[in-house]
């Protein structure tokens, strides 16, 4: 009985343990994040810290030692910390979204987008971003300051940290789409169509940061749009959001870096977080602020539905890797037809091949390896 009982618990977990063989994972985690982001620590150990996930006002985190069994650690964020900055009555409830964690210099430092309440003007979307201070990777995280990092004048999300080998750290970030109207063949078409009057952008900027994540150094500089002519090769799936009348919004936002070799990869989501035709693509360049050249292969993450699976809205990922440091994996949010509109998450191998294309081998929803531990 004892021997059963153990099994049940192990699958129950998301692990499959067949006598003498390989432990195997599927897809999807039992975590129910949205934008999720993976920081692997010293002892092989994993946190893993997303939007929602039971959090009230702030953020919770799950632990891992094998990337697929997840313990839940609880809130180790609270908005109403000492140097809080954010206003939690705003809309969407203070719009707490995609924290990232990073070990630095023996802290712990969360960089994250909320409302900010300093708003004179009363806008709807009144995103910053902040950074906060732990000891240990569950917190409890302290606003660094009381105020954002910078504000740049306009709203923004989604913050990614890059540390480059030379010592330099950048910041990266979406500027939202809230009153940003942008002419392009897609908005001409789609008002030709009588579909929609303007149709807004959010766009991927890079900025230098401060060593001290008090501000920022120099001025940004947009790294990554979406396409403005309609024959360009990312457009059809940049703009499927438009072309299917979801919403009068282009997307280029969740962005993460990463170095390899010489080259610098982002990989970036396109098209509405809530809906199907949230996707994935990168684009690649030889310094950390560009300029970016989206890839070819665009994109590299997308819905299954069409291909006879029950994946759609994948999109917002961050990158890990296996306990043994040999593989990659991408980290990202999805929805199936058994989860509905609740954002769950999943991993999936990703690679870079000789030719330096990123592939990702997913969505995936059975059961496949788990990561390797040695």
């Amino acid at each position: 009985m004892k021997r059963l009982s153990t099994l049940l618990l192990m699958l129950t977990l998301g692990s499959t343990y067949a006598f003498g063989q390989q432990a195997t994972y599927q897809n999807p985690l039992k975590v129910q994040f949205g934008d999720p982001y993976v920081m692997h620590v010293k002892g092989d150990k994993y946190y893993m810290y997303g939007t929602g996930g039971g959090a009230k006002n702030g953020f919770s985190a799950y632990s891992s030692t094998d990337m697929i069994n997840w313990k839940n650690e609880g809130q180790v964020f609270y908005a109403a910390n000492k140097n809080g900055w954010s206003d939690s009555t705003a809309a969407w409830d203070g719009a707490y979204w995609a924290p990232e964690v990073y070990a630095y210099k023996g802290k712990f430092y969360m960089f994250y987008s909320a409302q900010w309440k300093n708003n004179p003007t009363k806008e709807l979307e009144n995103f910053r971003v902040g950074v906060a201070v732990a000891d240990k990777p569950t917190g409890p995280f302290i606003d660094l300051y009381t105020r954002p990092v910078f504000d740049p004048g306009y709203p923004i999300i989604d913050a990614n940290v890059f540390f480059d080998t030379n010592g330099k750290i950048y910041l990266y970030y979406s500027r939202c789409c809230y009153k940003h109207a942008v002419e392009s063949e897609v908005a001409t078409w789609a008002k030709q169509k009588g579909w929609y009057d303007k149709i807004e952008e959010s766009w991927v900027y890079g900025v230098e940061l401060k060593p001290d994540f008090s501000g920022v150094i120099s001025e940004p500089v947009m790294l990554l749009r979406p396409p403005v002519k309609m024959d360009d090769k990312q457009a059809e799936w940049e703009s499927r959001s438009v072309t299917s009348k979801e919403v009068n919004r282009r997307w280029t936002e969740g962005s993460v870096a990463f170095k390899k070799g010489n080259t610098y990869y982002m990989m970036y989501s396109a098209n509405y977080f809530g809906g199907k035709n949230y996707a994935v693509g990168y684009a690649t360049a030889k310094s950390p602020l560009g300029p970016f050249t989206k890839a070819s292969n665009n994109p590299v993450l997308q819905k299954n539905v069409e291909q006879g699976g029950v994946v759609t809205g994948t999109g917002h990922n961050s990158i890990t890797y296996s306990p043994n440091g040999k593989e990659m994996f991408c980290v990202y949010h999805a929805r199936t037809t058994a989860t509905g509109d609740e954002r769950v998450v999943f991993i999936d191998r990703m690679k870079i091949q000789k030719d330096g294309k990123l592939v990702v081998e997913g969505p995936t929803t059975k059961a496949q390896a788990a990561p390797a531990r040695k």
